[in-house]
């Protein structure tokens, strides 16, 4: 087992509405324990005294990661991975005022679909860019010293 620390930081949200008066990683605990299907009895908090720095702990999982051995099982995992997160977001608001923010006509629908083709453009280009990358730096001889 592996217990992960990962520095909790001031939310990008905070400009946009009331400053959270709590510790940072309670606030990350709390969202996670609202998110998950299933708890973590090892998610908490704790500070590092001497830098002040903030810190939430959960346990590490990587168990899942062995469905990536072909194109099929990443798509697989990708589609996993959609559909936890939007069950984990639908129970972290509520509906009524999440259909109302949506509105009734198609706007947020478009809105949400072309950000996701740009997004997989973008994906794609920077993987292109990445395997040019590999293919020049494989090419190249190796320098001895």
């Amino acid at each position: 087992m592996f217990l992960q620390l990962k520095e909790a930081r001031t939310s990008v949200l905070e400009c946009l509405g009331p400053k959270f008066n709590g510790h940072p990683g309670q606030r990350i605990a709390d969202g996670q324990r609202i998110m998950q299907a299933t708890g973590d009895i090892f998610l908490g908090w704790t500070d590092d005294l001497m830098s002040g720095r903030h810190f939430y702990v959960r346990q590490l999982k990587n168990r899942r990661l062995g469905v990536l051995l072909d194109k099929n099982g990443i798509e697989e995992y990708g589609r996993l991975c959609a559909k936890a997160l939007a069950c984990a977001h639908a129970r972290s608001a509520d509906p009524a005022v999440i259909k109302g923010y949506m509105g009734e006509d198609d706007a947020f629908d478009d809105a949400l679909a072309s950000f996701a083709m740009e997004y997989a453009a973008r994906t794609q280009e920077d993987y292109d860019r990445l395997r040019k990358a590999t293919r020049r730096s494989a090419a190249e001889p190796v320098k001895r010293r």
